[in-house]
């Protein structure tokens, strides 16, 4: 799998980013969530998953992405 940055709100360059795959899916860079409980709030979570938190901003990147790249309209 190969990632395309789409951007970050990260004025250090780093964490969170937002990435487009070249199988069509996404990936993001954030913190790990290692709360147990918000851990036991999460559905169906598979043994090689993981969740991340992200901030409200960076969803930005996905919508312009999925917008120019995937939406109908």
């Amino acid at each position: 799998m190969r990632l395309r940055f789409l951007g970050t709100d990260s004025d250090q360059g780093g964490c969170p980013a937002m990435y487009a795959t070249d199988r069509g899916t996404y990936v993001v860079q954030g913190k790990i969530v290692a709360d147990a409980a918000a851990i036991g709030d999460v559905r169906d979570l598979a043994g090689d998953e993981t969740i991340v938190e992200i901030e409200p901003s960076l969803v930005r990147h996905l919508i312009e992405h999925y917008t120019a790249h995937h939406a109908k309209g």
